[in-house]
């Protein structure tokens, strides 16, 4: 049952967002990364996910905000079967609570998973992207050997602009850059930067 909701939310994703995925200097592998894209839409992670080959989506896990998808059963039954996004409190305001968001994102990784991530934290209006919260450094330092792979979501912001609750079909893209990895001795603020620009390069490619 899950598997043939997740393919028809899958198709019905690329059918609003007209979105087709262009993979630059990077393979479409099932191998354990952690994809990170700009975010300018509620429709952000769903439309990532779903230019994914089939193989891929398989094996990678959206994180999504907890207090949005537990809302009511049925985004439950969504979140955790369909999607198995990985729920993290887009509200947590201490070092521990945003230590346990590190935490339980490494678990939903395990040793074979993958994630999709918004580094901004907050949706922006998809005319500059955001600087980079900390997560991605703290998800590179503990996995160091996972690929971490830039995504630009062009368009998106345009197919459901913030504030609207029904889709303007629109052709979307969404490009995937190569992957990259945290340099030995590099700081996190060098390394968020250079992550950032790497998205920000994608752009119009």
């Amino acid at each position: 049952m899950a598997s043939l909701v997740a393919a028809f939310l899958a198709w019905l994703a690329r059918l609003i967002s007209g979105a087709n995925g262009l993979w630059l200097d990077c393979q479409p592998l099932p191998r354990q990364r952690v994809y990170f894209g700009n975010h300018t839409s509620h429709m952000d992670f769903v439309v990532l996910w779903s230019v994914l080959p089939d193989e891929v989506r398989a094996v990678t896990r959206p994180v999504a905000a907890e207090e949005y998808w537990t809302t009511s059963k049925l985004r439950k039954f969504i979140a955790a079967e369909v999607f198995r996004a990985v729920l993290v409190d887009r509200n947590s305001s201490t070092v521990e609570e945003r230590r346990n968001q590190i935490e339980r994102m490494l678990e939903g990784m395990g040793n074979d998973q993958s994630l999709i991530i918004f580094p901004e934290g907050t949706r922006g209006e998809g005319d500059e992207v955001q600087p980079f919260k900390s997560g991605l450094y703290h998800l590179a330092k503990a996995k160091p050997n996972v690929e971490l792979v830039p995504v630009y979501l062009e368009n998106l912001n345009r197919v459901l602009p913030k504030g609207e609750y029904l889709p303007v079909p629109l052709l979307s893209r969404v490009y995937f850059g190569p992957p990259m990895q945290l340099e030995v001795g590099e700081t996190k603020e060098a390394f968020l930067e250079r992550a950032r620009q790497a998205m920000v390069g994608l752009a119009g490619q």
